[in-house]
C-alpha cells in the first residue's frame, strides 16, 4: 500500500507518546513539579502531534468528528474515543503531579490502561483487515504494543526496562516480517479467487481495466522493490532496538547519551513502520497483475 507521510508519522508517534503516558500514569518515573511537565510536555506532543497528522489522510478531514460516532462496529471510531478519553485522564493526573504536588495513583493507572487501550485500537484497524493478510495476524496488535511500550519506556528513562523491551521488539519485529512475506500466499488469494473464475482453469489478465491513474492504484497497488526493503529492514534491525539497547546497557548512562539511543530508535521506528504500508499487499492488486 501506499506509505502517506501522514500515516506514518502518526502511528509512529502517537504510539510512542502513549507509550510514554503509559509509563508516566504507572508511576514511572516518579516526577512532579517542573519534571513531571516536562514528561507531559513530550506525551502530549507526541500523541497530539501524531494524532492531528492522521486528519492530513482524511478525504474529508471536516467530518473527522463523525468517526466518534461509530465506535460500535469501527475501530477507527473506537480509537478516536480511547484517545480522546486518555488524553482528558492524563490531563487531570498531570495537574496533580505539576501543579498540587499530588500523585492521584487511581487516576493514573486509569490513564495508563486507556493509553495502552489506544494504542490496541489503533493496531486493529489494520488486523481486522483480511483485505490484507500481512496485517490480518495476532502478531500485529503485539507488535504495536511493544513500540509503544518500549519507546514510551525508552522516553521515561527506564534503562532495563527499556532495553529489554527493545531488544524483544526486534526479535518480533523480524519474526513479522518471515511471517508476513508468507502471508498473503498462505491466506491463498489468487486471482482465480478474486474473480471467481478458477472453474474454468487458469485467469490472466489480458489488459488494465483502464488506461489511467485511479485511487485504488495510488493507494492499494504500491510495490516497493526487493532490494530497498531489505535495506530498510536491515537499518531498521540496527537501529530500532539493537543499537539503542547496547548504548543503554554497555555504556555509562548520562543525557547525550540517552538522547543517542531515542536518536537511533526513531530511525528505526520510522523505516520500519514505512515498511510496514510499503510491503502490505492489498489483494486489489490482483485485478492489475500487481500481486
Amino acid at each position: 500500500m501506499h506509505p502517506a507521510p501522514s500515516v506514518i508519522i502518526f502511528t509512529a508517534l502517537s504510539g510512542l507518546g502513549f507509550g510514554l503516558f503509559a509509563w508516566l500514569g504507572f508511576g514511572l518515573p516518579e516526577v512532579t513539579g517542573v519534571a513531571a511537565f516536562a514528561f507531559f510536555f513530550v506525551a502530549y506532543a507526541l500523541a497530539v502531534g501524531g494524532l492531528l497528522s492522521s486528519t492530513f489522510h482524511l478525504g474529508n478531514p471536516q467530518r473527522a468528528m463523525k468517526a466518534f460516532s461509530q465506535w460500535r462496529t469501527s475501530w477507527l471510531s473506537r480509537e478516536g474515543v480511547f484517545a480522546v478519553t486518555s488524553l482528558c485522564v492524563m490531563g487531570v493526573y498531570a495537574i496533580g503531579l505539576i501543579f498540587l504536588d499530588k500523585n492521584w495513583h487511581v487516576v493514573g493507572w486509569i490513564g495508563a490502561v486507556l493509553s495502552i487501550g489506544t494504542v490496541f485500537t489503533t493496531s486493529m484497524i489494520y488486523t481486522q483487515m483480511k483485505t490484507v493478510p500481512r496485517w490480518n495476524t495476532k502478531i500485529t496488535p503485539v507488535l504495536f504494543l511493544t513500540y509503544a511500550l518500549g519507546g514510551g519506556a525508552l522516553l521515561a528513562g527506564q534503562v532495563a526496562t527499556a532495553s529489554i523491551l527493545l531488544i524483544a521488539l526486534t526479535a518480533l519485529q523480524l519474526l513479522n516480517w518471515v511471517h508476513g512475506d508468507r502471508a498473503f500466499a498462505t491466506a491463498g488469494h489468487t486471482i482465480e479467487t478474486a474473480t471467481a473464475l478458477g472453474f474454468l482453469g487458469r485467469v490472466r489478465l489480458l489488459e488494465s481495466p483502464h488506461t489511467g491513474s485511479n485511487y485504488l492504484l495510488r493507494e492499494m497497488v504500491h510495490v516497493v522493490g526487493r532490494k530497498h526493503a531489505l535495506k530498510l529492514r536491515a537499518i531498521a534491525i540496527a537501529t530500532l532496538g539493537l543499537l539503542p539497547a547496547a548504548i543503554l546497557l554497555l555504556l555509562p548512562f548520562n543525557h547525550v547519551l540517552a538522547l543517542l539511543a531515542v536518536a537511533s530508535h526513531l530511525i528505526g521506528l520510522f523505516a520500519a513502520r514505512w515498511l510496514f504500508f510499503a510491503e502490505a499487499e492489498h489483494v486489489v492488486g490482483l485485478y492489475y497483475g500487481q500481486r
